[in-house]
């Protein structure tokens, strides 16, 4: 009955856990300080003044000139620009921000321009298909999933036929997962949207990403043997629930706690703006910098001589 009752409370654990670290990201989501511009000439700066000055800590007005809003705009460092002239207002919008914040760019910009009894014209820069919004979040969890499939397997494999692979081994099991996970990738987006690019950029991208999760994937499988699965398991499901959205809507501790290192966010945006055409953007380099470290700490840990002595088939038959 004590078993009984542990696995029943070990269940009920996990479920909490899982809770809140998946649902519970969506559950308590409210905007915190979204960054967003108001552009306007001189002469209708003070109406940009007076509406920046309003919002509260939900938005974080930033008042530039259109060139400068809309420059911070293709940098990401805002969600949505509200350009005033003497024609009326244009909300301008970017594809390659993450969808979830340009919805709520766009509906806090279409209240501040309906305060100043308009309507405003939407105009959107490097629009994105329904493909091409998903195609980012989707191509990471199918690269994770296809790595951890292939290191759990080795793993599975090993113990069965009491065999240790050998680190050229492991090697060449990333490299090949790699590969094929980005050639599965590449097929999928073809098939949903055909003028999604796939071109040197997009390709090497996807290829760095597979490296990275396969590498660091396979380093925790060589060290910890299965027993890594019970974290590389949930970082699939915890992982995408809050790379997906834009850290000003999250809940500070979750802000702090997951989306600040989960790979998944590096992947996602950084392959957004190269989907879009906008790889100036700043997740761009910086996805290229964290996951070219993951990929060298994963493979340096991966590749490093084994201190047991690996048994081949001739010698086990001996």
């Amino acid at each position: 009955m004590r078993l009984f009752a542990l696995l029943a409370v070990v269940g009920a654990a996990v479920a909490a856990v899982l809770g809140l670290l998946t649902f519970g990201t969506q559950a308590s989501d409210r905007p915190d300080r979204v960054p967003l511009a108001i552009a306007a000439p001189d002469a209708l700066r003070p109406a940009a003044e007076k509406i920046a000055a309003h919002g509260g800590d939900a938005v974080a007005w930033r008042v530039d000139t259109p060139a400068g809003a809309r420059a911070a705009l293709a940098d990401k460092a805002v969600y949505g620009v509200l350009e005033l002239g003497g024609s009326g207002a244009t909300i301008v919008l970017s594809g390659a921000v993450n969808p979830q914040g340009t919805q709520v760019a766009q509906q806090v910009l279409a209240g501040a321009a309906a305060a100043l009894g308009g309507q405003a014209r939407v105009e959107m820069i490097a629009p994105a298909s329904a493909a091409g919004r998903t195609a980012p979040l989707a191509a990471s969890a199918l690269l994770w999933i296809a790595g951890l499939v292939a290191g759990a397997g080795l793993v599975v494999l090993g113990a069965r036929s009491g065999l240790r692979a050998t680190p050229t081994q492991r090697l060449v099991l990333i490299a090949g997962v790699s590969v094929t996970g980005v050639a599965v990738v590449a097929g999928f987006f073809a098939l949903w949207d055909s003028t999604l690019p796939l071109n040197a950029s997009v390709l090497g991208y996807l290829l760095l990403i597979a490296f990275a999760f396969a590498a660091v994937q396979g380093a925790l499988l060589r060290y910890l043997g299965i027993k890594a699965m019970a974290i590389l398991g949930p970082l699939y499901l915890i992982a995408p629930a809050v790379a997906g959205q834009v850290p000003e809507m999250l809940n500070p501790a979750y802000r702090a706690l997951l989306w600040s290192w989960t790979p998944f966010r590096f992947a996602a945006e950084g392959l957004r703006s190269l989907l879009q055409g906008t790889s100036s953007a700043p997740d761009v380099a910086l996805g290229l910098a964290v996951l070219g470290g993951l990929a060298v700490v994963g493979l340096v840990a991966v590749g490093l001589p084994s201190r047991v002595k690996v048994v081949s088939p001739a010698d086990s038959s001996a």
